[in-house]
């Protein structure tokens, strides 16, 4: 099964390249990758050159979402991987997310490999959204041996909701919402308001799939872009969906949580009738404000 794998970078030349490597070296089909370089990195254009791979480019960072957009346009191939510049492709990681799309009957999917990071964020065992492990927090302390070694002993759970990226949809459905909402650009709030539309569109199988591993470096050097006045990505969500981007991840995607199964009505709670209300004041007082 081939993917047509969309990498947005900015100035990130090493971790692109670790990526790309990654990419080649584990990956158990040979994929189409395309790269969206915003801004005149020379290094990386010449790089993508040498070694024959797609890219789409302007002169500006015109931010993560249009990027992607732009790059994706440039596919050949029944599935979408969106994946980020500074993450390292784990043996097989494409093994599994096929495996799991073979086993559906559906294109209505959307399904994400589970991340490993340096960063301890995970509070709570019962839910979780990615595997803590250290094997270096940035690419000059990377150290590969010890992940390769350890990555497939980590104990973790099929995900319920996503990890977002890298995740796969297939092309129709891609095409069909329109890819990323530019809107929010330079990218924060981009994978809520994604799913969102994917929601809409009747997919209930949001899903981490367990086997599938990536480490993340977590630079988001895409989306921090001085140039690029920063979007108040909960606001644009309200505005837009009229609930909060919590309670859509929290009690429809249920994100974080041990994957059951397909997804059906959110989960009615007092969290859910609470954050329910305080949606719809904050929703009406924008409106307010903005006339």
């Amino acid at each position: 099964m081939k993917f047509s794998i969309i990498i947005p970078s900015y100035n990130n030349f090493n971790y692109l390249k670790l990526a790309i490597e990654s990419l080649k070296k584990n990956s158990s089909f040979d994929h189409e990758i395309i790269v969206h370089v915003n801004g005149n990195d020379y290094e990386t254009l010449e790089y993508l050159t040498k070694i024959n791979i797609k890219f789409t480019k302007t002169t500006t960072n015109i931010g993560l979402c249009s990027g992607v957009n732009l790059a994706s346009k440039e596919s050949t191939t029944n599935y979408i991987v969106y994946a980020h510049d500074d993450m390292y492709f784990l043996p097989k990681w494409d093994y599994y997310l096929a495996e799991e799309i073979n086993k559906l009957n559906t294109n209505l999917f959307y399904l994400s490999s589970t991340q490993i990071s340096h960063i301890n964020s995970n509070t709570n065992k019962e839910i979780a959204n990615h595997i803590y492990f250290n094997a270096g927090n940035n690419i000059n302390n990377f150290n590969e041996d010890k992940l390769l070694k350890n990555y497939k002993n980590l104990e973790f759970f099929e995900l319920q909701g996503s990890h977002w990226a890298p995740h796969v949809i297939h092309k129709s459905i891609w095409d069909r919402v329109g890819g990323f909402s530019e809107e929010f650009d330079p990218g924060f709030g981009s994978d809520p308001d994604l799913n969102m539309k994917l929601w809409k569109q009747g997919v209930r199988i949001f899903k981490g799939v367990n086997n599938s591993r990536i480490y993340h470096f977590g630079s988001l050097t895409t989306r921090k872009n001085k140039d690029i006045v920063q979007n108040n990505a909960r606001k644009t969500f309200l505005l837009k969906w009229k609930i909060s981007m919590d309670l859509f991840i929290n009690c429809y995607l249920r994100r974080g949580k041990k994957f059951t199964g397909p997804l059906k009505k959110p989960e009615y709670s007092f969290y859910f009738f609470k954050s329910l209300f305080m949606s719809k004041i904050k929703y009406f007082y924008y409106l307010w404000k903005k006339n």
